[in-house]
């Protein structure tokens, strides 16, 4: 990992940026533990007390998780993202609800606002996803399927070109994974192409109902799992 040499103003400030830039740029990936406090010194040049303070405000953030006697790990790429975290926890039905209030907008605003580039996008993303569906017995595929299944999703919402709906919904990469994940198998098909289809025919409400109605049958299958 490649870190600019820090200067003697704002060096915790500085040791900040440096972290965060590791993080969501991929360089500790999620879930992994990130150097112990005399590396990091070392590599940014400062003492272990500026950086102990730079690791303590971004665990504060959320990016990071302090374990004690364990280590520090990165705990979310994204603040925001950390602080979904945080609330939800590994509560999926409450994940599950954040993602349908956003995911409702964004399929209005699509509806409204595509480019037919965003269009044709969606497109080949939603066929990719289907055939990594089809595959997902094979190695890979379901961790494809599942990324596929996220990246239409966030297309969606930023087909509807609301800047801010947008990268609060980015912030919840993780989370939305992770709710992938965990419900590959049960209604997550349920609507994608009605979906796709509500957008390319310009019909707001229409694709909010779509984008809404998967997910609400999601949350009632966790409701009555027994029925």
């Amino acid at each position: 990992m490649a870190l600019e040499t820090t200067r003697r103003a704002g060096l915790v400030d500085q040791v900040i940026r440096q972290l965060r830039t590791a993080v969501t740029g991929g360089e500790w990936p999620i879930g992994g533990r990130i150097p112990p406090e005399t590396e990091l010194a070392a590599t940014f040049g400062v003492a272990r007390n500026t950086v102990r303070e730079a690791v303590r405000a971004l665990a504060h953030g959320g990016l990071l998780e302090v374990r004690q006697g364990d280590g520090t790990y990165v705990r979310a790429t994204s603040e925001v993202s950390g602080a979904v975290r945080r609330l939800c926890g590994s509560e999926l039905r409450e994940v599950l609800q954040v993602r349908r209030t956003l995911e409702v907008e964004g399929a209005r605003l699509a509806a409204s606002s595509r480019t037919e580039e965003e269009l044709a996008e969606l497109t080949e993303l939603l066929h990719r996803r289907d055939r990594a569906k089809a595959r997902i017995a094979e190695p890979g595929q379901m961790a494809e399927f599942i990324r596929l299944d996220a990246e239409f999703h966030l297309a969606v919402v930023g087909s509807g070109h609301n800047t801010l709906l947008t990268e609060l919904y980015r912030g919840l990469t993780e989370v939305v994974v992770a709710s992938v994940a965990t419900t590959s198998g049960d209604a997550n098909d349920i609507g994608h192409g009605r979906l796709l289809d509500a957008i390319a025919a310009g019909e707001p409400d229409r694709a909010a109902a779509e984008a809404g109605g998967f997910l609400t049958e999601l949350l009632h299958e966790l409701a009555s799992p027994g029925e």
